[in-house]
């Protein structure tokens, strides 16, 4: 499920590359422009009062750049990151070790910060807000509790699903940024500069071929000129355009709106199988063999999001948008269809 060329989330063997390809500063990072403009903003004033920034909470689809701004908000204030994940801390000793351990007006940035356990959380309370943490110390009737004082430092979390993040720990971030999918045009920027990094000849056209199949996603769009690289050197002389990205992109069967096999599945069967729909989650999800949260979690957000797709109270339904992409009459429709739309 993760595997899936057009998939926002990482998969095996990318982390490395991510790395050679992330943007290090403000001024070099593409795209989420009013994002940049805040936050440069923020950096700033806090910088001149000789303060750490305030937590930040950074929430939007999986490959937008949530751990790349962190990641440039430690190389902007100048100072040390650690970075973990919500899952990884299971005991208050986790986290005890975590905060003792940042540096003065440093950087902890938590990934998927919604999947904290409550417990953690209660820890990490007074911790933004005091810089302290509560530690209990023995058991039983001797037990007491020991105020730890930690350094001033800024959290960065991030999340995938905000509406799962509990109120408390919301409140408790002064700066909360949302990141939206990219332009076109932005993704062709992404394109270009990792290209170059990368030592891949790219002209406008080849980039903004990768660029249109992205799904608005940079991590999507740098997955995708790696691939495309290897046709262009197997295949071609090692340059991207236009045509050799096309050629390659068909082979790697991601069409011109960046659906792959399972998108396309997906709509087919809504259209074909159910007249359009609605068709129901479970119904849907036995059709085309996935599991029903894939299917609302990893498939259908682009789809709706590009207008394919719509939710009811009924189920699914396939709208005018997607009939006319895949050349379909739609139930009811007396007008004859016109030419085969060209998918790639």
């Amino acid at each position: 499920m993760n595997e899936r060329l057009v998939s926002p989330s990482p998969v095996s063997d990318e982390s490395r590359f991510e790395v050679t390809l992330r943007p290090r500063t403000l001024e070099e990072y593409v795209g989420q422009h009013k994002v940049v403009e805040n936050l440069r903003v923020f950096m700033e004033a806090a910088r001149k009062r000789g303060e750490p920034l305030d937590h930040v909470l950074l929430f939007g689809p999986p490959g937008l750049g949530k751990t790349t701004l962190a990641h440039i908000i430690a190389h902007e204030m100048e100072v040390d990151l650690r970075a973990t994940s919500g899952p990884v801390i299971e005991k208050i000793g986790d986290l005890a070790a975590i905060l003792t351990n940042v540096e003065e007006n440093g950087v902890l940035f938590i990934d998927e910060i919604h999947r904290l356990s409550a417990t953690i959380e209660e820890v990490l309370y007074p911790a933004m807000e005091d810089y302290e943490i509560d530690i209990v110390i023995g058991e039983g009737p001797s037990a007491r509790s020991v105020k730890l004082p930690i350094p001033c430092f800024t959290l960065v979390g991030s999340t995938t699903r905000a509406a799962l993040l509990t109120s408390p720990l919301r409140s408790r971030f002064g700066i909360v940024f949302r990141l939206n999918f990219y332009s076109t045009e932005d993704l062709a920027k992404i394109v270009s500069n990792s290209a170059r990094k990368l030592g891949v000849p790219t002209d406008v056209d080849g980039g903004l071929e990768i660029a249109r199949r992205s799904r608005g996603t940079p991590r999507i769009a740098n997955r995708l000129l790696r691939r495309v690289r290897d046709f262009a050197e197997v295949d071609g002389d090692g340059t991207i355009n236009a045509e050799v990205a096309r050629g390659a992109l068909q082979k790697l069967e991601v069409d011109k709106m960046g659906f792959d096999d399972i998108d396309r599945q997906l709509m087919l069967t809504i259209m074909k199988n159910f007249a359009g729909g609605p068709v129901g989650l479970n119904t849907l999800a036995a059709s085309i063999g996935e599991d029903k949260a894939a299917i609302e979690d990893i498939y259908e957000p682009y789809l709706i999001q590009l207008g394919f797709l719509a939710r009811t109270s009924r189920g699914r339904i396939a709208t005018k948008i997607a009939y006319e992409h895949f050349g379909i009459p739609k139930p009811g429709d007396q007008s004859s269809g016109g030419p085969q739309p060209e998918l790639w």
